[in-house]
């Protein structure tokens, strides 16, 4: 049995480097092609049950991987990225040089980071802990399909290591140990 979770595919957004946050951008080329190897990667490990953020993005993914392992992907709101607020469409860069102790905040996973105009990291938390419970009560293996500050979050609260949202792949596969 297990619970998997992979980051939806690349948009052209983050290929830029940007800040998507509740933005919805569609997959770009190569994020089709991760959802592509995703769906073969998590038809070895016996997939029964697929979830799915509401964004486009995720919601893309999920479809492809969903049509490989004949299961219709559910779509949880409590799996929506984060409110980023302010910071939604800018590089990172920009935001590392002009805010470096949220940008470093943000890096950290701090609970007590506040995007600017937006959510907390602690609320994400939240709302992804009632994501996973539920996932987690259904039919397993179960795949989700999601972001990374999802991912982060379910680390967290697992008490697992929290990596830079930059060092979470698009389109692999990572099991949740809850």
């Amino acid at each position: 049995m297990g619970l998997w979770i992979a980051r939806h595919g690349e948009t052209d957004e983050n290929a830029q480097g940007r800040i998507l946050g509740r933005r919805d951008p569609a997959l770009g080329a190569a994020g089709r092609a991760q959802a592509q190897a995703l769906a073969a990667e998590a038809g070895g490990h016996g997939i029964v049950a697929l979830y799915t953020s509401p964004l486009r993005r995720a919601r893309e993914t999920a479809a492809v991987v969903g049509a490989a392992l004949d299961l219709q992907p559910v779509v949880l709101d409590d799996l929506v990225e984060s409110d980023r607020g302010a910071w939604e469409g800018r590089l990172v860069a920009d935001l590392a040089r002009e805010d470096p102790e949220g940008h470093a905040a943000f890096v950290a996973a701090d609970p007590a980071f506040v995007f600017p105009g937006g959510e907390s990291l602690a609320a994400q938390g939240r709302r992804t802990r009632a994501a996973l419970a539920r996932v987690a009560a259904g039919p397993q293996p179960a795949l989700v399909v999601a972001h990374a500050g999802t991912i982060r979050a379910a680390l967290a609260d697992s008490g697992a290591p929290v990596p830079p949202e930059s060092a979470l792949a698009h389109g692999v596969l990572l099991e949740l140990l809850l």
